[in-house]
């Protein structure tokens, strides 16, 4: 696990991923609208964009999306999604090397995808495909640490995690973010979003993630077992709610 590359780390996890990873809320749409001037003939570049799940809010939007995802499993698995949305264009590439066209984007974004990238090389090729006076979106679910079992979640991962401490999402921290859109200011706002899981969604959820063991793997069954436990001991009629802020950082490049 230690040693796959970024661009490998989903490749076995696609299934669980698709069904039980969060969406992101509506709400970001219509907040671009007002605060970006978003609108449904904005072109959309998804850096990182896995199975698509950041990229349908759009699409339903209207927008045409390219979807930038080095990961064939991933990629694979959004193109037969969105087989018959011919405002779908999956592009085989990555972050640094998007392959789109000089000044053709009006929107990039990116949700739970720009800690895995090389910001530096990135920063250079964004600034290469947006159009004057576009917006770069970056949008991570964080989950709500507090008592109970979003607390009791957090140290199974602590617990059962193969780097989970090394590529949290959370290491970005604003220094980084500052840096990314510099010279230029950014602004950021939060959304509340949440999942609610029985006992097979909470473990789905668990194994989507790619910093923890896959199924049949070393440890897999005490770590399902941990999961069992924290289940019953937290569940309110079979079901358990995972809670996050979504935090939408956004500014021009």
């Amino acid at each position: 696990m230690k040693n796959l590359k970024p661009t490998e780390r989903f490749s076995d996890r696609v299934e669980n991923y698709m069904k039980y990873r969060p969406g992101y809320p509506l709400e970001i749409i219509a907040f671009l609208k007002k605060e970006c001037e978003l609108s449904d003939v904005s072109i959309i570049a998804d850096i990182g964009s896995g199975t698509g799940i950041l990229s349908k809010i759009f699409l339903d939007n209207g927008n045409k999306v390219f979807a930038v995802e080095p990961n064939k499993e991933m990629r694979n698995a959004a193109e037969k999604f969105f087989k018959q949305n011919k405002n779908f264009i999956s592009i085989p590439s990555t972050a640094e090397n998007t392959e789109l066209k000089t000044q053709n984007i009006d929107f990039i974004i990116a949700g739970q995808a720009f800690h895995w990238f090389d910001i530096n090389k990135t920063k250079i090729e964004f600034k290469r495909i947006l159009r004057n006076n576009g917006y770069v979106i970056l949008i991570w679910n964080s989950r709500i640490s507090k008592e109970g079992f979003m607390n009791d979640y957090e140290n199974l991962l602590l617990k059962f995690g193969t780097d989970y401490e090394n590529v949290n999402h959370d290491n970005i921290d604003e220094s980084v973010i500052k840096n990314f859109y510099s010279p230029y200011d950014y602004k950021e706002i939060t959304f509340p979003n949440y999942q609610e899981f029985d006992y097979e969604g909470i473990k789905g959820r668990l194994l989507s993630s790619s910093y923890i063991p896959a199924e049949g793997s070393n440890n897999c069954c005490d770590m399902l077992n941990y999961l069992e436990n924290i289940f019953e001991k937290n569940n309110k009629k079979g079901k358990i709610k995972m809670e996050y802020k979504t935090v939408v950082y956004y500014g021009k490049l």
